[in-house]
Order: C-alpha cells, then structure tokens, then sequence
C-alpha cells in the first residue's frame, strides 16, 4: 500500500528501521526514550523498530543508565557481530586487505606487496595481477578469523583513477597513471565464484574513501562539507558530506599549474602531481643531485628526503632535500586554494601515507600557502588540517561503502530480502489457470 508521497509501508520502516541503526551507531548507547527525540520517531514506532532489530541480531543491550524516579532505562547498541565487511585499499606500494565487524573494529588483515620495480612502473598494476592479490586477501582474512562468505555484508574497493557504472560490467575502472583503460574490475573480481552471488563489491575512487573514513570517524567529523586530499606516490582529491552516495572524487592532481612544465605519469605536461606526488618529489630530489636511496619502495626513499633535509643531532641539513620540500609546500598550497576556490568547504583534510608523513613538517607552510593564493572570504571560512585516521584510512572508508548500503536498506541483507507477494486475486487466478 502506497502512502500519498508514493511512499509505501515497506519504505517507511526501512527509513525507520535505518534512522534507529544511524542514530544507534553514530551516538549509542542511547535508551529506547532517547531514541525518540533523536530520530523524530514515536515511542511506539521505537518499540516496534527496536524490537525488530533486537531480534535480528543487529541490536544488543549494553547496561543501563539511571532514570528520574523510575526504573533504569537501557541502553542499546549496534551488535559488532551483526555482520561484517571487507575493505580494500589498492595502494602505490602494496595492495591491503581488512575484515571487520560491524563497529568497524579491525578482526584480521593482509598485505600483498607490489613489486616497485623502479618509478613509474606499470606492471606491478597488472589487473590480473591485481584481481589475484584482492581474492587472494579477502580468503586469507576469512580463514583467520573463521568467518563464513555468507557473513559478508560487502567488499569495498578504494582504487586509484576514474569510476564508471556499467550494465554489463559492473564497476569499470578508467586508472590512466597506472595503465588501466576501462578495466572491468568488477566482472574479474566476480567471474571467480570466490564469493556467493547475493555478497556485492563496491568499488570506488580511493581518494572517496579516504574521504568517507574522516567524515564519519575522523577530522570531518560534524563538518557538512570537505575536502579530502589524499596525498600518496601521486596526488588526488574528493569533496565528501555525511552522505555517501553525495562524495564526489575529483582528479585534482592532474590540474595544470605550470604551462610546458614537468612531465606526469598521467602523459600531460605541468599537472599538480608532477610537482607535489611522492614519485615526482623524490625524481625532482635526484635530479637537482640528491642522492635517494637506491632499490627501496617509495616510502623508505621519503623518510631518507626528510632526514636529510632535517637531521636529527643537530647535523647538517641537506639544502638540496630542503630546497625541494620548501617548493613543495608552495606548490601543494596553491593546489589547495584552487580546491578552496572551487569547492568553499569547511574543511581541507589531507591524508594519504605521504601527507602523513610529510605533513608534521610542512603543514603551517602549506596552508600558509593556500590562504595566500585562495580568495579571501572562502579562504577565511576554511580549517586545513592533517586527516587523523592514518594509513589505514582508505580501508576503512572502502568497508564503509557496503556498511552505509546496508543501512540505507535498513539493515536487511540482500539474500534474505523477501519477494514481494503478488495479491490475494492474482495468486488465485494464477492456481485456476494453472
């Protein structure tokens, strides 16, 4: 039965169903009274919701708090063994894997190392090899911790490049840094049978799911708008709100800031991530006559750039390193602004392993930087500041995409949906024709 917005019965207790489990997870434990207010639901529509989801599995009672003159109320919370989700990170120096629960508490993970195989190099990208690395984790993750495929709620998939939906594929990827052009990531992943038909993938921009993790659990948090640099081997950006399926990833380092100048590995001439990417910074270090250390992973080479630029003990700095890293800084600032021009957010996170570890150092001077080049009025509105969720960000956000559908649906799987019943009439005349 349709109500008189078109929606149904069905409809208005999945918004309800979904509204509980939100409130329960973002601020629980909260007693069935608080939840009321809190949702805008009635107390009677709390019961029947609470109930449901208690007997599901989904909630679970989590002591109690006093009340004024009466019996203590109790509280409840969202079950962390009320599913789990699988996040993935498909990074510049190895691809990670991470199962957990429904709080997001981290059960198992894996690594699978990407061959370096020097700067620049594609076929550590391989997307057989790629696929072969994902299933591989997502098994061993499972059998550490003895969870059933069936138990999945989701695998998430934050990777580098451009997202596209297709009927007939699934999720398409369009990496053109790592060489990828229109790779059907989705259908490879799915055309093993690994998983069971009904568990989805959700594959997104790896920048958007950094984005997701900090505005639901880190430095975004209680912000409407943000945007979220994830600073790596190359450089990338994604404009989040509260909202999921509203996160927008934009390809911020191919955005040209010197006319004819350096190379990227994208192909163009003068992009952001020419200047500003890990790769690109330690190639500009060794071409000034800096000495990076050979055959190591990118990682390891910045850590060496930035004890040499800034000894400890009091030695000398390297003014090669410094000169480098001062630059820089102005060149990440006047990215920023361009994002703070375009976009007015609230917030700039930046995050991503190389922002991390680069980030204590020169952070006052790239925003120094952004608020220089950027307007005034937005550039007055903004806070810029480092994403608190660590490396491990960008799996955490992938485990986010199946855990924020599954709310939407109001924490229903998708295999133990019911079809929806024909009528009594045509149930009956069907049995007659029959």
């Amino acid at each position: 039965m349709a109500a008189r917005n078109g929606r149904t019965v069905s409809d208005l207790r999945r918004e309800n169903r979904t509204a509980v489990l939100q409130r329960l997870y973002f601020d629980g434990p909260m007693s069935r009274n608080a939840l009321a207010p809190a949702t805008g639901l009635s107390s009677g529509s709390i019961s029947n919701v609470v109930g449901e989801l208690l007997a599901d599995g989904l909630v679970e009672e989590a002591g109690s708090v006093d009340s004024d003159g009466g019996r203590p109320r109790t509280l409840l919370r969202v079950a962390p063994h009320g599913g789990h989700m699988i996040g993935v990170d498909v990074g510049e120096t190895r691809v990670r894997i991470e199962l957990f629960d429904l709080s997001l508490a981290e059960l198992a993970r894996t690594e699978q190392p990407l061959a370096t195989g020097g700067a620049g190099s594609r076929e550590r990208y391989d997307a057989e090899l790629i696929v072969g690395h994902i299933l591989h984790g997502i098994a061993e993750v499972l059998q550490t911790t003895g969870t059933a495929p069936e138990q999945l709620l989701g695998v998430g998939i934050g990777v580098p490049g451009i997202i596209e939906r297709s009927a007939e594929d699934g999720t398409v990827v369009h990496g053109q840094t790592i060489g990828w052009d229109a790779v059907p990531l989705e259908r490879m992943l799915r055309s093993t049978g690994q998983l069971p038909e009904h568990v989805p993938y959700f594959i997104d921009n790896g920048a958007k799911t950094l984005g997701q993790a900090e505005m639901w659990f880190g430095a975004g948090r209680g912000a409407r708008n943000a945007v979220v640099v994830l600073f790596g081997s190359g450089v990338g950006a994604c404009v989040v709100t509260d909202e999921v399926e509203h996160g927008r990833a934009v390809e911020w380092g191919h955005l040209t800031v010197r006319v004819r100048g350096r190379r990227c590995r994208c192909g163009a001439l003068g992009c952001l991530e020419a200047y500003a990417g890990a790769e690109a910074l330690l190639a500009r270090w060794r071409e000034a006559g800096g000495r990076p250390p050979q055959d190591t992973d990118e990682e390891t080479a910045l850590t060496a750039m930035l004890a040499a630029a800034y000894p400890e003990g009091g030695g000398d700095p390297d003014p090669v390193a410094a000169g480098v890293l001062t630059e820089t800084a102005e060149y990440l600032g006047a990215g920023l602004s361009d994002l703070i021009n375009l976009f007015q957010p609230e917030r700039i996170l930046v995050g991503g392993w190389a922002g991390l570890q680069l980030g204590p150092r020169f952070m006052e001077s790239v925003r120094t930087h952004a608020l220089s080049y950027a307007l005034t009025y937005p550039a007055g509105r903004v806070g810029i500041e480092l994403g608190r969720l660590g490396p491990d960000a960008v799996t955490v956000g992938a485990a986010i995409l199946p855990l924020a559908h599954f709310f939407a649906r109001g924490g229903r799987r998708s295999r133990t949906s019911l079809p929806e019943q024909s009528p009594a009439w045509r149930r009956t005349l069907d049995g007659r024709l029959a």
